[in-house]
Formats: C-alpha cells, sequence, structure tokens
C-alpha cells in the first residue's frame, strides 16, 4: 500500500466533517467543530500551520559525511524518532461512524509502537474512554501516554489510579481542553487548574506528569512549579480560543525561559519532517502530530501508521543531512532562520 493509498481510502471513512486533504491546514474545515475544525474563525489552526511554513532552513552540506541518527531517549525511553501521536478522542462525534474511541486506541497505540514511537490517548464523558486505553497501554508495555481532561477532582483521581495501573510512560492533562465547546456544562465537569491544584493531582501519581497547553512563558513557569516533568506547548489544533498566535511563534520564548529543566512538546501544524526539524532547532524534544495520524489509520489502519511515521522520518533525515545534523542533539538554532 503506497501513502497515497492511504489518503484515498481515508477520504471514504472520515465521515462529513473531515475532508482528509493532502495538506491538512485547517482551511477545508474551519469552524467545523463537532469536527476537525478551529474554534470561531477557524483561523487557530490556519495560523499554526502558516506559522511554520514561514520559517527557514539553513541549509550546509559542507560536513563529513555520517549515518543519521534520529534516536531520542525522553523519561528515559529511547524512541526511533522524535515523534508521537497526538491525543485524539470523541472519534464518532468528529470522524464519522468507523471506529470508537476504543477501536482506534487499539490500533493506534500498538502501530505506533511497532513503529518506534509512542501514542498519546485521549479521554472523553464516558469512563470506558480511559479504561480502554489504559488497557490497550497496559497491553503494549505502558508504551503509550494517557491524556486525562482538567476534570473535577473525584474524576480525576479516579482516572489517575487506572492510568498508575497500566504503566504507562508518561500521563498527560490536556489542561486547555477546559475551552473545548462540547465539554462545558457538561458531567463530569471539566475546568481550569491553579497551580496548587496541579501540586496535589502530580504528586497522586508516579509516572513523569505532562501538562498539555501551555502557550506562555508564564504558563510554562507555572507548570513547572507545579512539578511537572513536561509541557506541551500547545493551542489544542486552535480548538479553545480563537485569536492564540501560532505554537511556532511561542516557542523560542519559552525554551528561553524554562531551559533544560522541563522536556518540551509542540504540536498544532505540523506536517511534516521539515516542519519537526523546525521546532526541534527551536527548543523542543519532541513533536506531537494529529489529524494526519487519523488520516493514516482510517485510510490504512496500522499499515496506513507505519506509512506515515517513514514519511516523516524520511524527511527528517533528509531534512538533517542537509543542514548539518547528523544526530538530533546535533540540531541548533542557527540551522532555522524566521
Amino acid at each position: 500500500m503506497a501513502y497515497q493509498e492511504v489518503m484515498e481510502a481515508a477520504r471514504k471513512n472520515v465521515g462529513s466533517f473531515c475532508k482528509a486533504c493532502p495538506i491538512c491546514d485547517g482551511r477545508a474545515c474551519r469552524n467545523q467543530i463537532p469536527g476537525p475544525g478551529a474554534k470561531g474563525s477557524g483561523e487557530g489552526a490556519i495560523r499554526n500551520y502558516n506559522s511554520w511554513q514561514k520559517i527557514r532552513l539553513n541549509m550546509d552540506t559542507i560536513t563529513e559525511n555520517r549515518p543519521i541518527n534520529t534516536q531520542v531517549q525522553i523519561f528515559d525511553v529511547s524512541f526511533d524518532l522524535p515523534i508521537f501521536a497526538a491525543p485524539i478522542g470523541a472519534m464518532k462525534m468528529h470522524y464519522g461512524e468507523k471506529y470508537t474511541d476504543m477501536e482506534y486506541n487499539d490500533i493506534l497505540i500498538p502501530a505506533c509502537r511497532n513503529a518506534g514511537i509512542a501514542a498519546f490517548t485521549g479521554d472523553g464523558m464516558d469512563p470506558e474512554v480511559m479504561k480502554g486505553a489504559t488497557t490497550a497501554i497496559k497491553a503494549n508495555q505502558g508504551f503509550g501516554i494517557p491524556t486525562v481532561k482538567p476534570w473535577d477532582k473525584d474524576t480525576l483521581l479516579r482516572k489517575l489510579e487506572q492510568i498508575e495501573k497500566s504503566r504507562s510512560i508518561a500521563v498527560a492533562m490536556d489542561i486547555d481542553s477546559a475551552g473545548l465547546p462540547f465539554l462545558k456544562n457538561q458531567m463530569p465537569p471539566a475546568g481550569c487548574k491553579s497551580v496548587e491544584e496541579l501540586k496535589e493531582i502530580i504528586k497522586s501519581i508516579s509516572q513523569p506528569f505532562i501538562i498539555k497547553g501551555v502557550m506562555t512563558v508564564k504558563g510554562a513557569i507555572k507548570a513547572k512549579e507545579a512539578g511537572a516533568a513536561g509541557i506541551v506547548v500547545s493551542n489544542h489544533g486552535g480548538r479553545v480560543l480563537d485569536g492564540c498566535p501560532g505554537t511556532a511563534e511561542v516557542l523560542p520564548e519559552i525554551k528561553e525561559a524554562i531551559g533544560d529543566s522541563l522536556k518540551i512538546f509542540i504540536d498544532g501544524g505540523i506536517r511534516s519532517g521539515q516542519d519537526i526539524f523546525k521546532a526541534l532547532a527551536l527548543g523542543a524534544d519532541a513533536v506531537l502530530i494529529g489529524r494526519p495520524f487519523v488520516t493514516a489509520l482510517y485510510g490504512g489502519a496500522e499499515e496506513g501508521v507505519k506509512l506515515l511515521v517513514d514519511k516523516l522520518g524520511e524527511e527528517l533525515k533528509d531534512t538533517m543531512m542537509m543542514c548539518g545534523a547528523y544526530d538530533i542533539a546535533e540540531i541548533t538554532r542557527d540551522m532555522v532562520r524566521n
């Protein structure tokens, strides 16, 4: 199966909202929720994508010719590539009838593990979503990162107990999902969390804790104060607050402020190996990619996921070679320009 065939098959499977576009830039599905679109005007997802396109690569091939090494170690776990599948949930609401959240995760988690990366998994109002995700992660030797929403305390503790038993690599909270339109005024309740509340949550679990949805230096510093091991620079794909800057725009200042004290992940409009290289050059340790993994899985199941990871990996290797970086650790800020 070729990647183009995966894309063509996906268009028949993703329902009426997602268009499985060749370039997923947020334009065809703007302001479409339910669906994969962004909130309000729909510019958030478009801005994320465009912010990566504005960054240029500095080519330098006057270098010693060596093998390319894309391996990274995060939380004492080795990965073949600095790529993670982003947490996606409410599959039937947003992407049609083909897969439930549980069925999606049952394919995604082992597919990512077999491709040398790992998946973040989503959460939902149905308790079975987290139960299914943690069961699948445990069955894959903990190779996944369950992402919990900022529920009320009792709901969080129940879900964190399941996560603890999964022996997952880490646990994440997409704290920005407090702004999702379809979560407001629902049960269980979800909302913003203070530093003190986060401290209590983080102390309750042994796995490294990642706070997803950080878009400012101030937010990154508060995440560090709360005891997080990592952050995801993310505006939830533009789905929670119209008018946010693109994630690429804020990454350099966040990196400058917190240095290496936290692992920095980033998502939002990252669509190619070149984009991944740019993110690493600007200070990220790894990237999360969301909608393209949905398309790949809906178009080719596990094989589709592998084809996407292989494509991104080859693009990253080619960019590294052409910019004079033969190891992920050799990628530096001066290899890109704004």
